[in-house]
């Protein structure tokens, strides 16, 4: 168990071997601890990953931003530094209820929520228990919709969701060692950062069970997707499309869906880089992020 520590606490930092250079935060949501990185003053920007990262995945957006925004980037429950509740399923519309209740308890409104992978669907979810609070979206490489019926996104659940993933997970930690990886395309990862990326989930740490139900689930939620995409095909607010052009996941069929979806949407490509943008291209990303946040409207 991940003791809950003051906000003064440095747990990030020591986490991730100083990389994180910003203090710890917790919040009780539903009788567990939610820890959260909480920078700068402005207009709220909620920074969501997916899997299997964690907070430190965004500390270039933070520290490119916190000069006039205040970011705030939470760990998913059994990532990071957050605790998992008693009896909690991993499954992703679990992990969205978490962080909508996660935004309810810092009392956060005109949010921009910012997404990539299974952070994209997690804060669609959260947007649309309470899309009230939602100022935009800012999309990632990610999805929204069932995708039951595509070979590409069944064989990789199958593969990463799968008996033999499960039973390899405990000693080798593969969707860190294996899949974030060789997921970069612009950069090759110090010892230092993949450190920081497996330090959660080494002895003692977080459990290794959301690794293995995320690819599951790309699956096995395609209801509750569905009901994102409806939510996704209704929503007016502005929304911005960040796509790295050489992800091995999501694609330009996805990228399509997405301007289908949302018309009003602005979209800007990321040449030559990989599914983990914010780290992979952080430079470009911000240069990308910054203006679209600055001509937000109020």
């Amino acid at each position: 168990m991940i003791a809950e520590l003051p906000a003064s606490d440095t747990a990030a930092t020591r986490l991730s071997g100083g990389l994180i250079p910003f203090k710890s935060h917790y919040v009780e949501v539903a009788g567990a601890p939610v820890h959260y990185l909480d920078e700068g003053t402005g207009p709220v920007i909620v920074f969501v990953h997916g899997n299997p990262a964690w907070s430190l995945l965004y500390r270039h957006m933070i520290a490119g931003l916190k000069d006039r925004y205040r970011c705030i980037a939470p760990d998913h429950a059994g990532f990071g530094l957050s605790e998992v509740p008693a009896g909690f399923d991993f499954r992703p519309e679990s992990h969205a209820a978490r962080l909508a209740g996660f935004l309810d308890a810092l009392g956060l409104a005109e949010v921009v929520l910012v997404g990539h992978d299974w952070g994209g669907p997690t804060m669609l979810g959260a947007a649309m228990a309470a899309p009230e609070r939602v100022r935009g979206l800012v999309i990632g490489n990610t999805w929204a919709w069932d995708i039951r019926g595509d070979k590409h996104f069944e064989r990789f659940s199958k593969l990463m969701g799968g008996g033999l993933v499960r039973a390899l997970t405990p000693s080798l930690i593969p969707f860190v060692n294996v899949v974030l990886r060789t997921s970069f395309r612009r950069r090759k990862l110090s010892r230092a950062e993949m450190e920081a990326y497996r330090a959660p989930f080494k002895a003692g740490g977080q459990p290794r069970t959301g690794m293995h139900v995320f690819p599951r689930e790309i699956v096995q939620s395609g209801d509750w997707l569905s009901t994102l995409e409806d939510f996704a095909s209704g929503y007016d607010g502005p929304v911005l499309l960040i796509w790295p052009e050489n992800d091995v996941a999501f694609k330009a069929p996805e990228l399509t869906r997405w301007q289908a979806l949302m018309p009003q949407a602005e979209t800007r490509k990321i040449p030559r880089c990989g599914h983990f943008l914010w780290d992979d291209a952080p430079d470009d990303a911000l240069a990308v992020l910054r203006p679209w946040l600055d001509a937000l409207p109020g």
